[in-house]
């Protein structure tokens, strides 16, 4: 990967993970209410029923995750946000709409040149748990007992932000290879409206605010579910891994043998294994490095045949990170390690 190409990667990245702090997931995950039927999957159509919600309003921390996946699906609307991080402030404005079930996210930063990036899609399938011979999907309350498991999520006082009545979430990571989050929920239709990452040391890494929330309009209609996908399958994989992280089977563009993305939930890890070559892929240093809010960690092996970059990117601690690409093995079958320890699954 070219230290280009890379900055293109983290510049990306991030514009979706910002627009995703809204919309909760910028790659989406699949929400289905616990009380409705299931869908029929072979029906085009089939997805996220929003006016079918009729939940009372939530009271637990549990009830509020539930709701805020909700909210992020099925409501459109138009903000203006900002984001405080190490490099500096940034201005963006964000639109949610929704046509025909489809959402289309739109970010655009308003300072310094004029950028915009827009994605319409139906809302994609994300895995929080291990395959379930079952055929269920993962709907907001297992998404909310799968953060509970790897996360303390508190339920703290009523508060105010961007001049609307919100609640706050903390969540507390019950390891050392995860960050904290705090997040305040609109009180009215359950849309995050801020966003904080604090690291091990309780130093704030980025606040992400809205400043002003349009017009939020719920949609009536079903949010379409996306195809069936598999998680991609690399001749190279990542044997230890976090407890609770799980491989995501997500759609990349270009060469995905290259590229792996695991999340458990709420941090997301990006996992890139390149062949190096003098002439087209030049080496990056080897080590940590810190690029914004994301760190990169960069490890160098060699196998037979191969020379080999390892590229890991995310919110999380750069430990986490070395850990993960010192684990990348190309000669063990793949193995399953999301739902043990760290330690367990390193021995």
């Amino acid at each position: 990967m070219q230290v280009p190409n890379l900055m293109v990667v983290l510049r990306i990245r991030r514009a979706w993970v910002l627009a995703g702090i809204v919309c909760m997931f910028p790659t989406g995950a699949y929400a289905n209410s616990s009380n409705s039927p299931s869908e029929d999957l072979s029906n085009e159509h089939a997805g996220y029923e929003c006016a079918a919600n009729s939940r009372p309003a939530p009271d637990s921390a549990t009830q509020w995750l539930e709701h805020g996946l909700w909210a992020s699906h099925c409501y459109g609307f138009q903000a203006r946000a900002v984001a405080i991080d190490a490099v500096g402030v940034r201005t963006l404005a964000l639109s949610h709409r929704i046509q025909n079930g489809i959402r289309q996210q739109v970010v655009q930063y308003l300072d310094g040149p004029s950028v915009s990036i827009e994605r319409r899609s139906p809302v994609g399938r994300l895995a929080w748990t291990e395959d379930d011979n079952s055929g269920e999907l993962p709907s907001p309350d297992r998404w909310a007992t799968h953060l509970e498991e790897f996360y303390s999520v508190t339920l703290e006082d009523q508060t105010r932000v961007a001049g609307r009545d919100a609640v706050k979430l903390v969540f507390e990571p019950r390891d050392q290879w995860r960050f904290s989050h705090e997040w305040w929920l609109d009180q009215a239709t359950g849309l995050l409206l801020k966003h904080v990452l604090i690291d091990q040391q309780g130093q704030i890494i980025e606040t992400f605010q809205i400043t002003q929330l349009q017009s939020p309009q719920q949609y009536t209609g079903v949010v379409r579910l996306d195809g069936p996908k598999v998680a991609p399958s690399t001749p190279w994989q990542a044997t230890w891994l976090p407890a609770g992280f799980v491989n995501q089977p997500v759609t990349f563009t270009g060469n995905d043998r290259q590229q792996r993305v695991y999340s458990d939930g709420l941090a997301t890890v990006s996992l890139f294994v390149e062949p190096l070559s003098s002439d087209t892929t030049p080496a990056l240093q080897e080590g940590v490095q810190q690029l914004g809010v994301s760190a990169v960690a960069v490890k160098h092996a060699m196998t037979d045949e191969e020379h080999w970059q390892l590229v890991a990117i995310g919110e999380l601690p750069v430990a986490t990170l070395q850990r993960i690409v010192q684990s990348v093995s190309f000669v063990l079958p793949p193995v399953q390690t999301h739902r043990r320890s760290g330690d367990e699954a390193a021995q």
